[in-house]
């Protein structure tokens, strides 16, 4: 006899849901500034840690250098972004905000915000706290332990 699998709350299934949704929230709150999340989180990391090298803020990110190299791409071409040869090694790129992706972030900041309460609102402070905090030590685990064979 098999045993019935409830596919409806398995762990992997309900983060791939809440991802769907924060991402749907995200892209609602700002489709005026034509912004993907992973671009915003490229443009604040860019803004926390200027002159940052590509391979770096992929990893801050958590995405792929080659994926990143074509989304800092498309922020050049929006006119956000800087990126230039490292001095020391020109295979470096380096980055910077422009004066306008300096404004459109900062502009921004306050919508992604309103996304992370919109996302949390069905939950108690005390639940969203511990949601948080639990995903943050799932994250974590997960990165520091190669998956099992």
């Amino acid at each position: 006899m098999t045993q019935s699998f409830d596919f409806a709350q398995a762990p992997g299934h309900l983060v791939r849901r809440a991802q769907q949704i924060a991402v749907a929230l995200f892209m609602a709150e700002l489709s005026a500034e034509d912004v993907t999340p992973v671009q915003f989180a490229i443009l604040n990391a860019v803004m926390d840690t200027p002159g940052i090298d590509q391979i770096t803020l992929a990893g801050r990110v958590a995405f792929d250098a080659a994926t990143s190299g074509s989304v800092i791409g498309r922020l050049e071409t929006k006119g956000w972004i800087r990126r230039e040869p490292d001095t020391v090694d020109r295979r470096r790129k380096l980055l910077w905000l422009t004066e306008s992706g300096q404004e459109a972030t900062v502009q921004m900041k306050a919508a992604v915000q309103r996304v992370q309460d919109n996302l949390l609102k069905p939950l108690t402070q005390v639940e969203a706290d511990n949601m948080v905090a639990l995903l943050a030590k799932l994250v974590a685990f997960h990165e520091s332990t190669p998956p099992a064979a």
